[in-house]
């Protein structure tokens, strides 16, 4: 029976570039000279760390440009609040989101089944499988996730036939 999963996961490889080319142009602008602007990227939390908000700004502009351009959608990244650290500083965290979570893939499932598409849709763990007699209804069902569920950076991955 054809099936296929809806996931989310961002391509690490690439995040990880963004991420180093971005702290090449912080190193080379000179508006960062002499400041403690950064940016790293340690196990899928990119921080980044500044001397005031709008530098933080600056970098997280500077970082959403990299990942566009190494085609990783910023939706992935889940932004948290600015934090002060020792004397001035600040620092931004932004998880790397990864995985569909529980609200959203019932969210999902319940799509589909109100949809009276004839396709069953399972969640598995941090994806949803969608199963269907016709690779049509599947295709159908893609074009109607991607056309409702807008807020997340869904992939469709493991089709088979």
């Amino acid at each position: 029976m054809p099936s296929f999963d809806t996931v989310c996961e961002p391509n690490l490889p690439e995040v990880k570039n963004a991420v180093d080319n971005t702290s090449k142009e912080i190193a080379t602008r000179f508006d960062f000279k002499g400041t403690a602007a950064a940016v790293e990227l340690k196990d899928k939390e990119i921080t980044l760390i500044g001397d005031a908000d709008f530098q933080l700004v600056q970098i997280e502009d500077i970082l959403r440009n990299k990942l566009t351009k190494r085609s990783v959608d910023v939706r992935f990244l889940d932004k948290g609040a600015v934090q002060k650290i020792g004397g001035d500083k600040v620092k931004q965290v932004f998880k790397v989101k990864s995985g569909i979570e529980a609200e959203q893939a019932k969210k999902i499932t319940r799509l589909i089944k109100d949809s009276k598409l004839k396709v069953q849709a399972a969640i598995q763990g941090d994806a949803v499988r969608i199963t269907g007699a016709k690779k049509d209804d599947l295709q159908a069902a893609m074009a109607l996730i991607r056309k409702d569920v807008a807020d997340l950076p869904l992939t469709f991955n493991n089709f088979r036939d």
